[in-house]
């Protein structure tokens, strides 16, 4: 059930990011000026979409933008194209628009089944770190206004000149299996949640926790139930706003579950026999781009017995 070589949703980005580069900010100026610089908009975390195309500025394109933005965000190079984001949540919505040649703003998750994984990696690393330079304005030691450093990768302190770096939270998702014959696997309803919608385990790392050990604390906390083995899958860069998701298998020791009711409202054990069938009539298991379909696929293409 190991990874082998799985390619998450927002993940395998091919630019060079080029970290040698961010410490030259007159070099990051000319290349941002010139006809060479590809430029990623976006507007309040949001892409900015026309004709369902993705926009970017090429060719000297960045001269459009409103004169009254903040530092552009290096994200990399592209051979050798250079590529910016910039972050237009300053001006309103029609102005943005308008600034691109775009019709409306998107969410990069409603449109990454139809972009190249190469550019859904793209958006998401532009929208996380325009997330984070919005979002972090001022030190959180002394109050001071920070400002962007090392091109966009950073944010200096103006008083204690502490460097602030952006900040990810690990979170765990795992599928828990219980042994067989038949072989089962555990998802719960979560608070919220329809009916009949039941999703995989999942939780954010504490202080002081490997990866391993928060899929243990989160089972038991969760499910009330012990794992005896865990095993890594793979990982997926998560920008909504800053997350990073690391996917596990585990083998459960009981098949008795307790639920708080407030978190969970149920949980519940399905064979592979049982997940075929909720997708042959959903049309698919998990989310479109997250790393529990994924999971979800690689349990059912691991029965020996199942084409």
């Amino acid at each position: 059930m190991l990874s082998g070589g799985v390619v998450t949703a927002y993940a395998g980005g091919a630019l060079d990011r080029a970290g040698g580069l961010r410490r030259d900010p007159d070099g990051l100026r000319r290349l941002f000026a010139s006809d060479r610089a590809e430029v990623v908009p976006l507007w309040r975390d949001r892409c900015l979409v026309r004709r369902d195309a993705v926009s970017r500025l090429t060719d000297g394109g960045q001269h459009r933008l409103p004169t009254d933005l903040g530092d552009p965000v290096f994200l990399g190079l592209d051979g050798d194209r250079p590529i910016f984001a910039v972050d237009l949540s300053g001006v309103p919505e029609h102005e943005a628009l308008s600034a691109v040649g775009a019709d409306r703003a998107v969410d990069v998750r409603r449109l990454v089944q139809r972009l190249d994984p190469a550019e859904a990696a793209v958006l998401a690393y532009a929208r996380g770190l325009c997330y984070w330079h919005r979002n972090q304005r001022f030190c959180g030691a002394c109050g001071e206004p920070a400002r962007s450093v090392e091109g966009g990768a950073a944010r200096r302190c103006t008083g204690c000149e502490q460097l602030l770096f952006p900040r990810i939270s690990p979170a765990v998702i795992m599928l828990v299996e219980l042994p067989g014959p038949p072989a089962r696997c555990l998802l719960a309803r979560h608070a919220g949640a329809g009916e009949d919608s039941f999703a995989l385990l999942a939780g954010f790392l504490e202080v002081g926790e490997s990866l391993e050990d928060a899929v243990r604390r989160e089972v038991a906390e969760e499910a009330g139930i012990a794992v005896d083995s865990v095993h890594y899958f793979a990982s997926q860069p998560w920008p909504f706003p800053a997350g990073l998701m690391v996917g596990f298998f585990a083998t459960a020791g009981d098949e008795v579950t307790t639920v708080d009711g407030e978190e969970l409202l149920e949980t519940r054990w399905f064979s592979r026999a049982d997940l075929r069938d909720r997708r042959a009539v959903r049309g698919r298991l998990g989310n479109p781009d997250s790393i529990d379909r994924l999971l979800l696929e690689a349990w059912l293409d691991a029965d020996p017995d199942h084409p």
